[in-house]
């Protein structure tokens, strides 16, 4: 695709736009401000569409709610990537029947991933009629255009066709707070890993122009934010499409480049993609955070073929060797998927024995959930869960014992974190994050929310540190 089949035209844009008049003014005619609930499910990718949803809501007069009964939108911004994400969508989708059955006017509207899957739309289409509108991913840019339908036909909307997707730019955006902005950097992937639904669902891979996200940027560290995420399916493939010589890490140092106080972080990365000189900008810039997340899937070659992850056991360490060396200290976190179909306790257990190799500072660890439209779903699957269950418990064991190793080693010691909000435990009222994305429980007053600060680390367990502000 070139770039005038990627980018959505000014003409496009204003459309929305005035899609957007047209349904303020239907707004502003109530005898009060109407409200939409946007719930969220997932990946920091749904969190930063929600924040545009919301945003376009917002501009078309809608005051935000939690309470599903009383909002007139109720929009569920949905996740495919396992079972159990999909149950809890059905889920909240039954119970508003309840809140329809009360409020008839109220539009129900699906969007998300799962939206974009035609079985998730046939069911909905049938079995779920309270539901007004379906809208997947790649036509989430145009919903003031589709809500006016909903409101106006009075009619169901289905917006999801198979598209290869496009990028819009200057929709309004309704953040989530202050201390912590995200920023998709690209859309879609290439990768097609045979147990994922994400390619089928978003299309695929085109990156934003390089000046609009460093604009974005920076107009975020001058309102004062000090967390900048910036996002994608692989964020290291970055530029691909672009044939203008931006890669991902020239996008990293020119954001650096941005004076202010804050952390520059991103997610998610494909070990294929990542190289030295991307380890290297990484430790050349001062706002970087170092600290890198790099799935790995598994440790067998012959299951990472079956997953069709283009890289071998070899490979990955020495690549997580080459950015330790590049930084000293680096903290490093990954995904491990356990029990994919076809795999034997010896190939589990290699999983196990590249855990204890590579040290993780922490791990995300899931057991295979087959996903309906990936190739993995189609293979033979003949170890029961419960077996998969005690190969996963394993590694956790394993990994377990090296996260509480690695946070016992901060006690004692003073470090810089970044105090983003209130924490559930009265001992320790502030949740804070390190430079390495470890949690910190802090003791602490709500003034220090959305600053930075010096922490003294007293005590850790395996999945957080405690302390207290000096």
């Amino acid at each position: 695709m070139n770039r005038s089949e990627v980018l959505v035209g000014a003409e496009e844009l204003a459309r929305q736009r005035e899609y957007m008049r047209a349904v303020r003014a239907r707004s502003d005619a109530m005898t009060r401000a109407p409200l939409a609930l946007v719930d969220t499910f997932g990946c920091q990718q749904n969190v930063a569409d929600g924040e545009r949803l919301a945003g376009m809501l917002a501009e078309m007069g809608y005051e935000p709610t939690t309470d599903a009964a009383a909002a007139d939108v109720v929009l569920l911004n949905t996740c495919a990537i396992r079972e159990h994400a999909e149950k809890r969508v059905f889920g909240a989708l039954g119970e508003l029947t309840h809140t329809k059955a009360a409020k008839p006017e109220q539009l129900v509207v699906l969007c998300g991933c799962m939206a974009q899957q035609p079985r998730v739309a046939d069911k909905v289409r049938e079995s779920y009629r309270h539901v007004d509108l379906v809208l997947g991913p790649q036509a989430e840019w145009r919903l003031p255009e589709l809500l006016y339908r909903a409101l106006t036909e009075r009619a169901r909307v289905f917006a999801v066709d198979d598209e290869h997707g496009r990028i819009a730019e200057d929709l309004p955006v309704k953040r989530d707070g202050t201390v912590r902005a995200w920023v998709s950097i690209m859309y879609g992937c290439n990768n097609f890993c045979s147990y994922c639904i994400v390619p089928y669902v978003r299309g695929r891979e085109r990156s934003r122009d390089p000046e609009k996200v460093v604009a974005e940027c920076r107009e975020l560290i001058e309102a004062g934010y000090r967390e900048i995420y910036l996002l994608g399916q692989n964020v290291n493939s970055y530029g691909n499409d672009l044939n203008n010589g931006w890669d991902f890490a020239r996008l990293l140092a020119a954001i650096d480049e941005i004076p202010g106080d804050y952390w520059l972080r991103f997610m998610s990365s494909q070990p294929k993609d990542a190289t030295p000189r991307l380890f290297e900008t990484m430790a050349r810039c001062a706002h970087v955070a170092k600290c890198l997340h790099l799935p790995v899937q598994s440790g067998n070659d012959r299951v990472l073929a079956a997953m069709r992850r283009p890289y071998t056991r070899a490979g990955y360490l020495e690549l997580i060797a080459a950015a330790r060396r590049a930084m000293p200290g680096l903290v490093l976190t990954s995904d491990v998927i356990i029990g994919f179909p076809g795999e034997t306790e010896a190939e589990a257990m290699d999983t196990v024995s590249l855990a204890r190799e590579a040290k993780f500072d922490a791990l995300f660890t899931f057991l295979f959930s087959p996903r309906p439209g990936t190739p993995a779903a189609e293979l033979d699957d003949p170890v029961p869960r419960a077996e998969k269950q005690k190969w996963f418990d394993r590694l956790l064991d394993v990994q377990n014992a090296y996260s509480a190793e690695k946070h016992a080693a901060y006690i004692g010691r003073t470090v810089r974190v970044l105090v983003d909000g209130e924490s559930d435990d009265p001992a320790y009222p502030l949740s804070a994050r390190t430079e390495g994305n470890r949690l910190v429980r802090l003791r602490g007053g709500a003034s220090r929310i959305g600053s930075f600060a010096d922490a003294r680390i007293t005590d850790a367990n395996t999945w957080a540190l405690y302390g207290e502000i000096e």
